[in-house]
């Protein structure tokens, strides 16, 4: 399908994959750029094509980012595999009921908890810059489980939107981690998430890979460039990228439901 698509829109797309990859790679959401760039380049394209490509390519800049990270960040792996792991599960049990979820139902929902995200981060300056009050008990560790993991995986698996940016918001509060180390380990945890995806994809034959290679080159660029600059300039530099993402979150999400 890819000979369709216009040299422009093969840019623009290549482009929106780039700032998505840097977006993910620093708080999280880079989706909420490039699956709708994929809408709006592809849209003869069946909504199964678009979901397959968008995941083969945002696991490569996630895949960049995460490697970036755990070079240079303060990341327990175990602990981000560990959550990563419950959310793949709660990832495909979110997709099992996607069908029978109500879409309109949920945004509304979602706006409200973002909303609520946005004035707990702008009303509490410290949130995600302290650092981390000393070793996870174990019943944290079971909570971020259960919540980051099991929690934040079903919804991913059942609508998706700013599923990395609520991962690091729920790493932050949970686990006490500075928004740096939550954006690390948000990126292995969306790691297996996106894998466990990508695969159900790729055996539907879903995955358009002859337009997701290029873009997949620009997500990774946009991604390791993102995780450079979120460990360079810190917890504030991240805090102000999550204000701004979650913002336009909420403006799609409402976008979506009254505008479209």
């Amino acid at each position: 399908m890819i000979h369709d698509i216009s040299v422009t829109t093969l840019l623009l797309l290549c482009l929106a994959a780039a700032a998505a990859g840097w977006i993910d790679a620093v708080v999280g959401g880079g989706g909420l750029l490039q699956l709708p760039a994929l809408l709006v380049g592809l849209p003869h394209v069946a909504p199964a094509y678009v979901l397959g490509t968008n995941k083969a390519v945002a696991i490569v800049g996630t895949s960049a980012a995460a490697i970036t990270y755990t070079r240079k960040a303060p990341l327990d792996v175990r602990t981000a595999v560990r959550i990563g792991l419950a959310a793949a599960g709660g990832s495909l049990a979110g997709a099992f009921f996607a069908a029978g979820i109500d879409s309109a139902v949920l945004r509304p929902l979602i706006m409200v908890i973002l909303l609520a995200v946005l004035a707990f981060v702008l009303l509490r300056p410290a949130f995600g810059t302290a650092a981390p009050t000393g070793p996870v008990t174990r019943r944290r560790a079971v909570a971020a489980v259960l919540v980051a993991g099991l929690g934040i995986g079903f919804y991913d698996g059942l609508i998706g939107p700013g599923t990395g940016t609520f991962l690091v918001l729920a790493l932050v509060a949970i686990l006490h981690m500075d928004l740096v180390t939550a954006s690390a380990t948000s990126k292995v945890v969306n790691v297996c998430t996106n894998m466990g995806a990508l695969v159900t994809f790729s055996v539907q034959g879903t995955v358009l890979w002859q337009l997701a290679a290029p873009m997949a080159l620009f997500n990774l660029i946009g991604g390791a460039t993102g995780a450079r600059m979120a460990l360079k300039r810190g917890s504030g530099f991240v805090r102000v990228v999550l204000v701004v993402v979650v913002v336009g979150l909420v403006a799609k999400l409402g976008y979506d439901q009254w505008g479209g």
